[in-house]
């Protein structure tokens, strides 16, 4: 199962980011296929690993492969009762010290915000695109006074850095856009 996770997060991460190699020649519907089919075809091997052993903790697959089941799911918008059962049995493998607290943070989010609704932890952002190019917490947050003292339970750094980071990768990705707007450096926290 670890090898298969393995190679499920080899071909998630190719989706997940920006075309590479020989995918820039891809148009983009053939790439938005590719991506579709990739988080398709990890979502059902996920489910048949989930339907027989649940959530598989680093005690059945060790942390990597924990972590690479935790990112096909969390790739996996296009089936959010997915994402939720397997929520719901992670959030008891993190309580047994099973799993990772920062991933379920992660996927707690981000099936929040695939509901249209606040998070707890700010992971999932979108960006000030004609302003600033800042980072902001997606649909907002439900308590942002006391979010770093529940993202350090998590083990998260602050959501200032975080959105730092974030705002920074934005920035670098999309330099020559800001650059027009006459912005040379990322605008952070």
């Amino acid at each position: 199962m670890k090898e298969q996770l393995t190679e499920m997060n080899k071909s998630d991460q190719i989706a997940a980011k920006m075309p590479t190699g020989k995918y820039l020649a891809y148009t983009n519907e053939r790439w938005q296929g590719f991506k579709d089919s990739v988080f398709t075809a990890n979502k059902f091997l996920a489910e048949g690993m989930f339907k027989k052993f649940g959530f598989p903790g680093f005690d059945r697959v060790g942390n990597e492969g924990s972590s690479h089941f935790w990112l096909v799911v969390q790739h996996c918008d296009k089936f959010p009762d997915f994402q939720k059962i397997v929520l719901k049995s992670m959030r008891k493998a993190v309580k047994r010290k099973n799993a990772n607290p920062n991933d379920y943070a992660y996927l707690y989010d981000r099936v929040k915000v695939n509901a249209n609704e606040k998070q707890l932890f700010g992971t999932q952002v979108t960006y000030e695109i004609q302003t600033t190019g800042r980072a902001i917490p997606k649909i907002g947050l439900v308590d942002s006074a006391n979010v770093d003292k529940l993202r350090s339970q998590y083990k998260l750094e602050p959501l200032k850095d975080y959105l730092d980071k974030m705002t920074t990768l934005h920035f670098e990705m999309n330099k020559p856009y800001y650059q027009k707007m006459g912005l040379e450096k990322p605008s952070l926290y």
